[in-house]
């Protein structure tokens, strides 16, 4: 009798912590307030073997992310099955045929929760409100399952529309300097400003679809290359090139705003992901070029801009979203695209000095060339 009583509210615990866990992480936004947390420890152990697994390869495999979802409702159905399960077999004298097992116990428990119910027990008193309870709570974690999912599509779809649209103007990676270059060379300046924010607004968005769900960090779509860290890295350089190089009040405003809640995404994600900043800073003489790059392109430059500062506010934020890159196996949005790092003017002077045709007031006459030789 007392083990009976034990098993009955040891059931009852677990299948309310179950219902709590599957409820704080799937309805309520944020799952760190989730009994179980078993998300979390089914993506740390499965994030801990696909490494080691998969040694040598680089990054996540696109798999990663779903398996670790399904396998979250699979363990929630289980943990339910078995809670619901200890219930039964405590009260097993309320079926007939009597339940020889626990197992027996769990097996009949699980048909219900599944909606099948093929056991042949005839059920009374007690046990007819538990296998009810057990169809209940199944029926409910399978709605919010196929619910969950499609949120997870949605939240993915507006963040990969905003990678899409940011690829198409700065390049695969992407990069702020080759966005700037692009629309200069487009004569498209004006839009800048609507560039910065809905930078702002997809930071937002995907600030907060990712902290309240954090398995959405590792969803990868083979249609958006660089994949989400490249992609912030690119609006951070962009807000920060827009606040301390290019003369324009107009896009000042706009980029701190988007700088800032560029900042709070990539600290925050960090955080989720677990992952430590690296510890990498920033060639304030990249800087010089970028701002050399940006007046050959036709922008006004701020005179004397602090490099000093925009390296220290760029290795600021660039040591968290490259964290978040690395850990994913992913690129990082580079400083200067193509990884040119010398002076604008070296560059230029080598495609000045590239062959071409010369006028004839260049050409070297014939007797200074023979006198040469």
């Amino acid at each position: 009798m007392a083990w009976d009583i034990l098993f009955f509210v040891l059931g009852v615990v677990l299948a309310w912590a179950t219902l709590r866990d599957v409820f704080d992480t799937v309805v309520v936004p944020g799952g760190s307030r989730a009994s179980l947390q078993v998300t979390r420890r089914v993506g740390g152990a499965l994030l801990f073997v696909w490494k080691h697994v998969r040694r040598g390869h680089r990054g996540i495999s696109h798999a990663f992310a779903p398996l670790v979802l399904v396998s979250s409702f699979v363990i929630w159905m289980s943990l339910l099955a078995f809670a619901f399960g200890l219930m039964a077999y405590a009260m097993r004298i309320h079926f007939q045929p009597q339940l020889e097992s626990l197992a027996e116990a769990v097996f009949m428990v699980g048909s219900a929760i599944v909606t099948i119910g093929l056991t042949g027990e005839n059920v009374l008193g007690i046990g007819r409100w538990i296998i009810l309870a057990a169809g209940f709570c199944g029926l409910a974690v399978m709605t919010m399952a196929v619910t969950y999912l499609l949120e997870v599509q949605n939240s993915i779809t507006r963040r990969d529309i905003g990678i899409i649209k940011l690829n198409t103007s700065a390049g695969q990676p992407p990069a702020g300097l080759t966005l700037l270059e692009r629309y200069a060379a487009i004569r498209h300046q004006k839009a800048l400003a609507e560039v910065l924010d809905e930078g702002r607004n997809w930071c937002a968005t995907v600030r907060q679809s990712h902290s309240a769900h954090p398995s959405l960090i590792y969803f990868q779509s083979t249609s958006t290359g660089a994949g989400w860290p490249a992609a912030l890295g690119a609006l951070l350089d962009l807000a920060l090139f827009a606040q301390h190089l290019i003369d324009d009040e107009s896009l000042y405003g706009p980029a701190v705003l988007l700088k800032e809640e560029g900042e709070r995404m990539a600290k925050e994600l960090a955080l989720v992901a677990g992952v430590e900043r690296m510890a990498e800073k920033t060639d304030p003489n990249l800087l010089r070029n970028v701002a050399a790059r940006l007046a050959q392109s036709g922008y006004k430059v701020r005179p004397a801009p602090d490099y000093g500062e925009m390296a220290s506010q760029r290795t600021d934020y660039a040591n968290c979203v490259d964290a978040i890159a690395r850990h994913l196996g992913k690129p990082s949005a580079p400083l200067i695209p193509g990884g040119d790092k010398r002076p604008v003017s070296a560059r230029s002077s080598y495609r000045r000095g590239s062959p071409r045709t010369r006028t004839a007031s260049e050409r070297p006459a014939r007797g200074a060339t023979a006198r040469r030789r």
